[in-house]
């Protein structure tokens, strides 16, 4: 990831649930030209088996698609952004006291970080997360 996008407020992710991924991949990358890796997909309850793919541009990852987790069935495929917070917890409870809702309270991604789901008022949702940092960061 570039390092900008691991700033407090920055959009540093992009990642698409849905329900065939196989075939997702084959559509983005024939229209955009990503490059694809597999990734292993360190366990995090409920994804237990899921596969992940990174999307690249230049080598560089921008992005990743996934099958849809089991608490997600039944919503369309769909695109999430993640922002970057220093601190997910405390980015969790201001969305709340802002009048915001949780859709998934902060939950750790084994070796990644820690992320929410936040919907705002209007009904908008979005992901922040909060990086696990890595040696020389």
């Amino acid at each position: 990831m570039h390092e900008d996008s691991l700033k407090h407020g920055a959009f540093g992710w992009n990642e698409l649930m849905t329900t065939d991924a196989e075939a997702a991949k084959q559509f983005y990358t024939a229209l955009f030209g990503w490059e694809t890796e597999e990734a292993p997909m360190e366990v995090m309850e409920g994804m237990e088996g899921m596969k992940y793919t990174v999307l690249k541009v230049d080598g560089d990852p921008v992005g990743g698609l996934t099958g849809m987790p089991p608490e997600c069935r039944g919503i369309p495929p769909t695109w999430g952004v993640y922002i970057t917070v220093d601190d997910v917890d405390t980015a969790a409870a201001r969305a709340e006291e802002l009048g915001g809702k949780l859709l998934r309270p902060p939950a750790d991604i084994p070796n990644v970080g820690r992320f929410c789901v936040i919907q705002d008022p209007q009904g908008a949702a979005l992901c922040a997360i909060t990086y696990v940092k890595k040696e020389g960061e």
